[in-house]
């Protein structure tokens, strides 16, 4: 049967050769503050493509707000504002300083943020927010840099799935304080497993060089609480070529977003439609029905995988289990599913997606 991946890694000849010439080399990782030679080729090659002054790789996108956590010293009793619309991930860097992740509900517009929500749960123990651009959109900034200015609250933007998304043709994650981005393998980019954190800010980037090496610059040396985040040579070689890589992906997921959104505009669903000022990487493809299981499943038994992101929010997993009251982020996890629009995929089976969902919602 015919098997279209929600998302799989964009692997060439190219990361091949580059992952071969670490492997003679024998020298896979480095201590040193700055990072081994493909980890520092890396940063300058995700600085140049950001716009930003400096990126500091490390080895997941979790350690990447962890890092930049830690960086803002957030620590016990603060409270962090997230939404729970989003991966755990999120969630479990704030636990894992000590802080309490306060969960905001989200907007039908783009399933980002609500920075209506995210002001009245605000107290006095807030110390910071991170904006999740989930699936590629971009969070609504401007209202939150204001609400952010008029509380005295840093901002970290969670660009794990929106690296290339711009708004006003700023990219994702160089809007506040500290981006973090993820390169697990269904991301638009991968290093296997690997994340980097952009800044603007030397002190702050001199401080994660620190963060991610157990808060040494020389060896031996711990001038502040740190761990091993440290991307290894074999993940940066292989994300050296990916990073140069993305212009053509992102491309080819934009052709296979319009031609999707031209296959089954007139469906009774509702399909992304990006904001004004914003292009979006079209990490992931989300539609909503009022059918969303049984539509689900149709589409994997015909081979079409299609996902639901995220059906259980975080604050209904077993491990947070809050009574909070967020109704619009508990609509949107029974209602939405993700298509597949990858780079892999040709435009014949965007055809078919585009026709077996036809079907599905004609029956």
């Amino acid at each position: 049967m015919l098997k279209i991946t929600i998302n799989e890694p964009n692997l060439g000849k190219e990361e091949i050769l580059a992952v071969t010439s670490v492997l003679k080399k024998g020298l896979l990782t480095s201590s040193a503050n700055q990072g081994g030679n493909n980890v520092q080729k890396f940063e300058k090659l995700v600085s140049s493509y950001v716009k930003s002054k400096y990126a500091i790789a490390v080895n997941s996108g979790t350690a990447a707000l962890q890092a930049a956590l830690y960086a803002l010293d957030i620590k016990k009793n603060d409270e962090v504002l997230i939404p729970s619309f989003t991966f755990v991930a999120t969630a479990n860097a704030v636990i894992s300083t000590g802080a309490k992740p306060v969960f905001v509900d989200i907007l039908k517009e783009n399933y980002t943020i609500d920075p209506t929500d995210l002001e009245k749960k605000i107290t006095k123990k807030t110390k910071a927010i991170i904006p999740v651009h989930i699936y590629g959109n971009i969070a609504f900034l401007d209202r939150i840099s204001e609400i952010a200015k008029k509380y005295n609250l840093m901002v970290i933007e969670d660009s794990a799935q929106a690296l290339g998304s711009t708004f006003k043709g700023k990219h994702s994650g160089t809007f506040f304080e500290l981006g973090c981005y993820s390169m697990y393998p269904t991301k638009v980019i991968t290093s296997g497993e690997g994340g980097f954190i952009v800044t603007n800010n030397k002190k702050l980037r001199d401080k994660l060089l620190m963060i991610r090496n157990h808060g040494m610059i020389h060896g031996y040396d711990t001038k502040i609480f740190g761990l091993n985040f440290r991307l290894s040579e074999i993940s940066a070689a292989i994300a050296s070529i990916q990073i140069e890589k993305l212009p053509k992906f992102l491309d080819k997921r934009e052709k296979n977003a319009i031609l999707l959104s031209q296959l089954i505009s007139d469906l009774k669903i509702n399909v992304p439609i990006q904001r004004k000022y914003e292009k979006v990487n079209w990490y992931l493809y989300t539609i909503r029905t009022k059918k969303r299981d049984y539509v689900l499943k149709k589409l994997n038994k015909k081979g079409i995988g299609a996902t639901s992101y995220y059906p259980i929010p975080i604050h209904k997993t077993p491990f947070y289990n809050q009574k909070t009251s967020l109704p619009i982020t508990e609509w949107a996890a029974s209602k939405v599913l993700s298509l597949p629009i990858h780079p892999k995929i040709t435009s014949k089976s965007i055809e078919f997606i585009a026709k077996s969902l036809r079907e599905i919602l004609n029956e």
